[in-house]
């Protein structure tokens, strides 16, 4: 499946566009609008970012949070410094394991949220934000021949941006 998406400036240009692509033949159902009045982002299934950040964030939590216990509790260990006096060695190993759990939380929110919400989205953030400032999509799904055809339809609006995208098996 083949996906063509054009970002149109105002919701007439997104309308001439649409009907000039249904007067070409193309079928309404492989057609969507996207912006204000019509579906949004997360009616279309467009890929929320701080969906994606929260994911990775949550994947990495499995493993730092361990790794970084197991690593606080070595370094304090090797180490021996002695975070309270009253507790004993083994009760600085533990407190030393459970900062280190903290700082892999800690890595794990910055790093696996960090790139979940800047690379894990791939361009939808970039397409949100436009609607977000009142632009709209016009976006057009099927084979590389439909797609190829709405392209040459496209480009008479001077869109500013005509994307096509293939969806990997």
């Amino acid at each position: 499946m083949n996906y063509l998406v054009a970002v149109l400036s105002n919701r007439t240009q997104a309308e001439q566009a649409y009907s000039a692509l249904e007067k070409e033949g193309l079928p309404r159902e492989q057609m969507e609008i996207l912006g204000n009045g019509y579906k949004s982002a997360d009616e279309y299934g467009l890929i929320n970012p701080n969906t994606q950040a929260r994911k990775g964030a949550t994947r990495l939590v499995y493993w730092l949070i361990p790794f970084g216990f197991f690593a606080g509790y070595a370094f304090n260990w090797l180490t021996g410094i002695e975070i309270f006096s009253t507790l004993g060695a083994f009760g600085n190993h533990i407190i030393g394991g459970l900062l280190g759990a903290a700082s892999g939380a800690l890595g794990a929110y910055l790093v696996g949220g960090g790139v979940g919400l800047t690379v894990g989205s791939g361009d939808a953030l970039a397409y949100r934000n436009r609607l977000n400032v009142g632009k709209y999509l016009i976006i057009i799904r099927g084979t590389e021949d439909l797609t190829r055809r709405a392209t040459a339809i496209l480009r008479q609006f001077e869109p500013e941006n005509l994307q096509g995208y293939a969806q990997r098996a």
